[in-house]
């Protein structure tokens, strides 16, 4: 499973829920593991020919799903339909339909890599953390270890409160894959999470030094900042280069998540670590 660079431009749109989806910590918010991915997600992980020619990939999820709905239907032993669905449907917030699709995908075939990984991100997507990450191991070999993967069993693995086990694969990632910034992101919001705020921030400030990090390292570096009770800063880092409209959203969001009575400082001194979203879909 080669999915594709995870570094991918700015929205070119304002809209604060989903440029803070991977930094969504109030427990008010009920954020899973992962958030919304695009389509890019699917199609750089097949490694399979599909039996037919790919369809354009819709931008709008709704759209991606009738149309890999639609092929999957057509011929449910299609191996690349049934991930472009699975993925359309996560996309779209549909998740429990989306383990159903890639259940029966991978019972149809059982050894397919990418198949189990597709499965096992949707099995986190949708809260079945042990489930997510006893099926992740199975889609990469101790003797051929994807990156990818192991920064997503990770997540699953801080989801579940193992958080010394979780750096350990980010660690291994990041032997694999140096200084990449989506696993540096999740180490980060791991320490985010035992609230080791210094250590969150310095790994943080590593990966938005990359310049391949994206936003959602920004917004995550943001926030641990603006945990530290260091306002300013935190949103002259939300704004970043961003367009005025997008940077003025950004800092909106930001203040109304730390002006929150139960914000992750005031969970923090009750002894709750903030509910995150890491960045499991390597997009």
């Amino acid at each position: 499973m080669r999915p594709s660079s995870l570094a991918r431009p700015s929205l070119v749109r304002p809209n604060p829920a989903r440029l803070f989806a991977s930094a969504a910590v109030t427990a008010m918010l009920a954020a899973g593991l992962g958030g919304c991915q695009t389509m890019s997600d699917v199609t750089g992980a097949l490694t399979q020919k599909s039996s037919a020619a790919a369809p354009p990939i819709p931008d709008d999820p709704r759209r991606a799903v009738e149309v890999y709905g639609d092929r999957y239907r057509a011929n449910p032993k299609d191996v690349a339909a049934a991930l472009a669905y699975g993925q359309a449907l996560r996309a779209s917030g549909q998740r429990a339909q989306a383990v159903a699709v890639l259940e029966q995908a991978t019972i149809a075939h059982p050894g397919n890599k990418a198949l189990l990984a597709g499965y096992g991100r949707a099995l986190a997507d949708n809260g079945n953390s042990q489930a997510a990450f006893d099926v992740l191991s199975r889609a990469h070999a101790p003797d051929n270890p994807d990156w990818r993967i192991l920064s997503v069993q990770g997540t699953v693995l801080d989801k579940l409160g193992k958080h010394d086990e979780a750096r350990r694969y980010y660690a291994s990632a990041l032997k694999i894959a140096p200084d990449e910034p989506s696993v540096l992101s999740n180490l980060g919001l791991s320490y985010m999470l035992t609230r080791e705020l210094p250590d969150a921030e310095k790994t943080l400030r590593r990966a938005y030094g990359n310049p391949r990090a994206d936003g959602r390292v920004r917004q995550n570096l943001a926030l641990v900042v603006g945990l530290q009770g260091r306002f300013a800063e935190a949103e002259t880092i939300a704004k970043g280069d961003l367009p005025s409209e997008e940077a003025a959203a950004n800092v909106a969001y930001l203040r109304d998540m730390l002006s929150r009575k139960d914000n992750p400082r005031t969970a923090s001194r009750q002894g709750k670590p903030p509910v995150v979203a890491f960045d499991q879909a390597n997009d």
